[in-house]
């Protein structure tokens, strides 16, 4: 047993909980609230950790120039090779706890058991950080029980803090769908925080010597859809804003007053840099002029991570991820504009990518590194630069890559795209006249009056807010929530693009997966032309895969 952790225990715990990621990949991968065949928790985090390991194998014994402690300089590699690798949004959260990590111990001279529970507070201050809206029942939950239960312990030996750390851990994972409605609708525990309980366990057979023995988690009686409560806030105002925000507090607070009187359910929280000094924020607010409330932060300061959402299309839960595919080198940047702007988009499909490429963008396929994107980035040449992620998961990556950039002198602005064609409306929008603070604008309030689609088949039996649906069923999703359950592709296509003009628009546009059927596209527009005449079909060859067919309704 160890009685402190130094620097070769942490490159055995990092080794050891990627093996143990390795063994249940396909576990966490199952843990899909989603009945689509792209689920890849288990997958993002294997890579994020694999490039942790990585560069801890690059060095591991150099002491860094902060003066850091062995342990803490091997605790700082971890952490910056899981940011650099990190996946999805998982990824990305336990690359901030392994952060919060090495902050604390970097300069403790040993690390006994009231340092560890010191460091767990500090993991789970820095990975609730990285979440702009901070959901209970989601690894979050988990990195907080295992701090608490940590302090509680209070005490010096080091087995014990870690012991009743993952413990809690493993406690608060089997609480997760009593927290989240659509883990128990799909009966199923947080995907992360299986990971997250995994390398806990780890650790404590680092310094125990002995593997903690845990079944893993049984799958749960599937129950009826429960009702999500809506936010708070009067219905004045149609949409909620909400982006991240690097400002000294004195600016926020003239922001602050700006965006009081724009609207309402105004929210907005620091890290707690000291009031001189320039610290990030979380800004959140309700209004009906998005690029007012943007603007106001543009004034403040520099805002990235920008979310738009328009209520009457807000649906409770996230959109699948996409499926994990091999990572190539970005497509060739195109040469910079003359004003020194670029556009990254990513993108999965031959067609998508050769759409985003005519428009002038570099394009990373799906599921980027942090690096990956960095690199695309930094390859542009430009001095400003849009990213569009096109998924909720890569948006937190993308997130990731913006600071990293910016830390080189790149500005980068990330326009929180969900889909391919709300990145084909921002691209519509660009204006390289206009300054590049209201180019991002505009470029986000297009991608946010874009309602999107995927039609896909069902994986496996599951529970929707739709209904029941077995393996072979075609599901339809808006706005990544399933709202139709049909038998034939065809039909359920048509039916959902019904569903989506019955709220108002004037262009559709269809991307064409690599699994669509001939005719599928002639259909729906024949459809469409029938039922819909004054609404103009755009059609493209997309060649996402999973998914036959998205459609987008401007």
């Amino acid at each position: 047993m160890l009685d402190t952790l130094d620097a070769a225990a942490v490159r055995r715990w990092c080794a050891g909980g990627l093996a143990a990621l390795r063994r249940h990949q396909g576990e966490i991968d199952d843990l899909n609230v989603y009945p689509v065949p792209d689920g890849d928790t288990g997958t993002n985090l294997v890579l994020t950790l694999t490039s942790a390991q990585q560069a801890l194998a690059m060095d591991l014994e150099t002491v860094g120039d902060g003066g850091s402690t062995p342990h803490g300089h091997a605790l700082r590699l971890m952490a910056r090779g899981a940011l650099l690798g990190a996946r999805g949004n998982s990824g990305v959260i336990l690359s901030q706890i392994l952060r919060g990590l090495a902050e604390a111990l970097a300069a403790a001279p040993v690390v006994r058991g009231r340092q560890l529970a010191a460091a767990l507070r500090a993991a789970t201050a820095a990975a609730y950080a990285a979440v702009a809206r901070p959901v209970e029942g989601t690894l979050l939950s988990v990195i907080a029980a295992a701090a608490r239960a940590a302090e509680a312990a209070d005490s010096d030996d080091l087995c014990t803090v870690a012991g009743e750390a993952a413990g809690a851990a493993a406690r608060a994972l089997a609480r997760t769908p009593e927290q989240l409605p659509a883990l128990a609708r799909a009966g199923v525990v947080d995907a992360g925080g299986r990971g997250l309980c995994l390398l806990f366990d780890a650790l404590v057979e680092v310094i125990t010597g002995e593997s903690p023995q845990r079944p893993a988690p049984a799958r749960r009686q599937v129950r009826p859809p429960a009702t999500a409560a809506r936010e708070s806030g009067s219905e004045e105002y149609a949409y909620e804003v909400q982006f991240l925000l690097d400002a000294d507090a004195e600016a926020v607070t003239r922001m602050r007053e700006t965006l009081a009187g724009l609207g309402d359910s105004l929210v907005v929280v620091g890290d707690g840099a000291a009031p001189q000094e320039s610290g990030t924020w979380n800004v959140h607010v309700h209004v009906n002029d998005v690029g007012a409330a943007v603007e106001a932060g543009v004034v403040a300061g520099r805002p990235y991570g920008i979310s738009v959402t328009r209520f009457a299309d807000q649906v409770p839960s996230p959109a699948p991820a996409p499926a994990p595919a091999p990572a190539p080198a970005p497509a060739p940047a195109p040469a910079p504009a003359p004003d020194g702007r670029a556009a990254v988009v990513v993108a999965s499909g031959a067609g998508i990518a050769a759409l985003f490429t005519g428009e002038g963008a570099t394009v990373v396929p799906g599921n980027p590194s942090t690096r990956e994107l960095l690199d695309a980035i930094l390859a542009t040449a430009a001095a400003r630069v849009v990213v569009l992620p096109n998924d909720p998961n890569t948006q937190a990556v993308a997130s990731a890559a913006a600071r990293e950039a910016h830390a080189q002198g790149v500005k980068v602005s990330v326009v929180p795209t969900r889909s391919p064609v709300q990145a084909l409306a921002a691209l519509a929008v660009r204006d390289p006249e206009r300054r590049f603070a209201d180019d991002v604008i505009a470029m986000a309030e297009a991608a946010g009056a874009c309602r999107y689609a995927e039609i896909c088949w069902a994986s496996r039996e599951a529970l929707t807010v739709a209904g029941p649906c077995r393996p072979g069923d075609v599901l339809a999703l808006v706005e990544g929530e399933v709202h139709l359950i049909g038998v034939d592709l065809v039909d359920t296509c048509a039916a959902v693009v019904d569903r989506m003009l019955g709220g108002g628009g004037e262009l559709v546009t269809l991307l064409c997966g690599a699994d669509a059927p001939d005719g599928l596209a002639d259909a729906v527009r024949e459809h469409v032309a029938r039922c819909w005449p004054f609404v103009e079909v755009q059609v493209y060859p997309g060649g996402q895969p999973h998914y036959p067919l998205l459609v987008g309704v401007e």
